[in-house]
């Protein structure tokens, strides 16, 4: 088990710390996303349509549904530093869709801390680099440095 607390996160920092197991992305995830972001783009939701006429021969997943899996992924990997009581979402950086993801692709994510710092006191920027690698290609699908400021108390 990683021993993460905010003493003693400093010292991954350049290490890998957590790979995925491969996830299946699912039409139904895919729809979901886009009738929720009102994203109704054919290449998304129409699966005739894109076999027939996409050049990838099937729907495609969102990057920006790419980019919500780094929540659930750093929850997989307990990148939580155990001495803090909230994170807060702090925003992206850095964010590359390299590889269009065919819907029904399995995406696994390597995360590697880059920095983590006393911003003031009880409150720690992260930033962690988010790997997607699409199973079966060299490259990678998508690659994101995410911030998240952790609060070692509600009240701080």
């Amino acid at each position: 088990m990683l021993d993460f607390r905010t003493d003693t996160a400093a010292g991954h920092i350049g290490k890998e710390l957590f790979v995925s197991d491969w996830t299946p992305i699912t039409q139904a995830q895919v729809t979901g996303f886009a009738e929720a972001t009102r994203d109704l783009d054919w290449m998304h939701v129409d699966v005739a349509r894109s076999k027939r006429e996409s050049p990838y021969k099937g729907t495609i997943v969102q990057g920006f549904l790419m980019q919500s899996l780094v929540i659930y992924f750093n929850h997989k990997a307990g990148l939580v530093p155990a001495d803090t009581e909230y994170g807060l979402n702090y925003g992206m950086e850095k964010v590359r869709f390299l590889l269009p993801v065919p819907t029904g692709s399995r995406v696994r994510d390597r995360i590697t801390l880059t920095d983590f710092h006393e911003r003031a006191p009880g409150r720690f920027m992260q930033r962690s680099t988010h790997t997607l690698e699409l199973e079966g290609h060299d490259k990678p699908a998508m690659v994101a440095d995410w911030l998240v400021l952790w609060f070692r108390t509600l009240n701080s």
